[in-house]
């Protein structure tokens, strides 16, 4: 009996730039839009290579890297978050004519940051995404950091900015997607609600699941391919 074996995915291109690991998904063809993928706090770019292959299947480009204090790339986290993040965009705007940003967590505090600076991002998609406060209850436990840093360093570049301020500076043609789970017990669901409400841009959409935990919606297939359908369409609409 002949038994069907499903073929291995084709591999990222693996590369660094600026002492920053990357992996890059690209489609046979080439994309009309790139995702850039940004993880949360202790997690890696390994760990979204799941969506970043259901994107390349969609025909869409897309990159996901480790933050700096994670994985294979070097330094600590800290306030070079935004300009890191803002320099694998330049990475992936070299294979794609349109760039949106996907982050979960800490992802999406940072992807919303990076959105409000720099207004040709097509679109955020935002899961679960960690305000500031949020991260500097966890800076303060007395746990072992799951990644690298100097916390004192890090507090003080939280307390000087603001996701809630941030999220009201996102450029009118910048779409948004907030995704969360009503059951996460580590950011509460209203704080999307609310990023939601503040947010002035053209295109919007709040999507709040029944149930899950701070995980779940990032690691949904159905949810995913949502995602991949808001920021297909966000890149329609700037062209």
């Amino acid at each position: 009996m002949e038994v069907e074996v499903d073929p291995v995915p084709e591999p990222p291109k693996l590369g660094t730039r600026d002492g920053l690991a990357y992996a890059l998904f690209l489609p046979s063809e080439p994309a009309p839009a790139g995702v850039l993928i940004l993880h949360g706090a202790g997690s890696a770019k390994e760990s979204h290579y799941g969506f970043a292959r259901a994107a390349r299947e969609r025909g869409l480009a897309a990159l996901a890297f480790d933050a700096r204090g994670h994985g294979r790339s070097t330094g600590e986290l800290g306030p070079t978050a935004f300009g890191d993040a803002l320099a694998m965009v330049d990475v992936l705007c070299e294979h794609a004519p349109a760039v949106a940003l996907r982050g979960s967590s800490m992802g999406g505090f940072t992807a919303l940051h990076v959105a409000a600076l720099e207004p040709t991002i097509a679109a955020v998609v935002a899961i679960c995404p960690a305000p500031e406060d949020v991260l500097v209850r966890s800076l303060r436990s007395e746990d072992e950091l799951a990644f690298r840093a100097d916390r004192a360093t890090l507090e003080r570049w939280l307390g000087s900015i603001s996701l809630y301020e941030a999220v009201t500076r996102l450029g009118r043609d910048t779409a948004l997607l907030l995704m969360h789970a009503q059951g996460d017990a580590q950011v509460p669901w209203t704080v999307s609600e609310e990023l939601h409400a503040r947010a002035r841009v053209e295109l919007k959409r709040l999507l709040i699941v029944p149930g899950g935990d701070h995980r779940s919606v990032q690691h949904d297939g159905d949810l995913q391919d949502q995602s991949l359908r808001f920021v297909e369409r966000a890149a329609q609409r700037r062209r």
